[in-house]
């Protein structure tokens, strides 16, 4: 099965820019090709962090110094 994504690169990790369709710990081959600028989307923190989908209770931007 072949499926073209597209990723971030932070320097260490490529961070998918949409869900995938996978298990947690599938191998996967990799085939980098760099996108030209006017291609590239800026991604904001908040797109990334979301990407992420850590858990964690829901109300945690109401309670935030509850949990800090």
């Amino acid at each position: 099965m072949a499926e073209k994504i597209t990723a971030v690169f932070d320097g260490k990790v490529f961070y998918p820019t949409e869900s995938i369709a996978l298990p947690a710990n599938t191998r996967v081959r990799l085939s980098i090709e760099v996108l030209p600028p006017e291609k590239q989307e800026s991604v904001s923190f908040l797109m990334t962090a979301r990407s992420l989908q850590l858990p964690g209770p829901a109300d945690w931007s109401t309670k935030l110094d509850k949990y800090l």
